[in-house]
């Protein structure tokens, strides 16, 4: 078995776990009256040549370890959103990467731009959790996802508000996000089942996109010239988590990372 099949495995316990808890009616209840969820999709635009941040809250990665054990994701996020990030990502698993809902809940609480949950969705009840804590958006992975199951996912998250980041990492799991209806396709640098990170990932499968979707290419950016290297290809949204975690100054890295320094 892959990491990511005992990361699937854990996540389906946990879930059973969860909403033995709280029922999804108490979570139903509360996210009534909640205003509606801000516009991934409008800010990952940005004005022609730009490039647009989503700046993630990262603990830990099965592959890396940790990285930032003492964070506050609260004080991270402020300073992300104050350096130009255009949305926050959120890790929200517990056991492989040290998040949490409450990380989430706390950024919320502190931040006006769209949040992103990332996490590994494969439940409706996860969708309402994530509402229920102010995400905006929630991660949908094409690789854990049956075609019947993300598409229907795609439309609960709809019916919910929420927008849906639609990750592959493959030509076929391409193939698969944009037949499912997905506006916002990430592709992911690194491969979930060896952790292996290439950014040619995303120079090969970024040209099949047809026009319409927005691009977003996600993990191994440390530098400027990164960031430029997937741009040419196309990209006008990326999405950095350890690069920025481990950066001395996080402004300054946000600048970077979004071709403003």
């Amino acid at each position: 078995m892959s990491i990511l099949d005992d990361i699937v495995r854990d996540t389906r316990e946990e879930l059973a776990r969860r909403r033995a808890a709280r029922p999804s009616a108490e979570l139903e209840r509360a996210c009534r009256g909640l205003g509606a969820p801000r516009d991934l999709e409008g800010a990952l635009r940005p004005a022609p040549g730009g490039v647009a941040l989503i700046a993630e809250v990262k603990r830990a990665s099965p592959s890396r370890g940790v990285l930032a054990a003492d964070i506050d994701p609260a004080a991270l996020a402020r300073a992300y959103a104050a350096a130009g990030a255009a949305a926050i990502s959120v890790l929200t698993d517990a056991k492989y990467f040290r998040g949490s809902l409450d990380d989430l809940a706390r950024v919320r609480a502190v931040v006006d731009v769209p949040l992103l949950r990332k996490d590994f969705t494969l439940d409706e009840y996860q969708l309402w959790e994530a509402r229920a804590a102010g995400a905006d958006a929630v991660l949908l992975i094409v690789a854990i996802l049956p075609p019947p199951r993300l598409r229907d996912l795609l439309a609960a998250a709809k019916g919910l508000g929420l927008a849906a980041l639609v990750e592959c990492h493959t030509a076929a799991e391409l193939d698969a996000a944009l037949a499912a209806g997905s506006r916002v396709v990430g592709i992911n640098n690194r491969d979930l089942t060896t952790f292996e990170t290439r950014l040619e990932t995303t120079l090969e499968l970024a040209p099949l996109v047809p026009p319409g979707p927005l691009v977003v290419s996600e993990s191994g950016f440390q530098t400027a010239a990164d960031v430029r290297r997937v741009v040419a290809a196309g990209v006008r949204a990326v999405l950095v988590g350890e690069g920025l975690v481990r950066a001395p100054d996080v402004a300054a890295k946000v600048r970077e990372l979004t071709l403003r320094s």
